[in-house]
């Protein structure tokens, strides 16, 4: 690799972080100005409660969940970190080869077996 080739990836990187300063800076100064124009800030009473919707939460912020919940969400991350790993192996399938199938159906059977394993310990069940 050339010097010059690493020189401009990094004035590249220092050229998007200078207008993601910039940008930040206008909006900010923006809003300033704005609600400077519009007079003193005076907080509504309904902005203090949560989520400034005006309604009375229905129960407490740390409240206790089931633990149904909990293992629906560890489901959930399995699925969506299967997308993940899914995505670039298509990309490379053709390069990789062969292996490259099985090791995949071998990662999609461990996702099963867990799948199955929740669903025979209740972790489905919405009731």
């Amino acid at each position: 690799m050339h010097a010059d080739a690493s020189a401009s990836g990094f004035t590249a990187v220092l050229a998007l972080l200078g207008l993601t300063v910039l940008a930040v800076g206008l909006l900010y100064g923006t809003a300033h100005l704005l609600r400077g124009a519009a007079g003193p800030y005076v907080a509504q009473p309904y902005v203090a409660q949560p989520f400034g919707s005006g309604l009375e939460p229905a129960e407490h912020a740390v409240s206790r969940f089931h633990m149904r919940w909990y293992a629906v969400t560890m489901l959930f991350l399995a699925f969506d970190m299967e997308m993940v790993f899914m995505y670039p192996w298509v990309r490379v399938i053709s390069a990789m080869g062969p292996g490259a199938v099985i090791e995949m159906f071998v990662f999609l059977a461990v996702l099963v077996a867990g799948v199955v394993y929740a669903w025979r310990e209740g972790a489905l069940r919405w009731t």
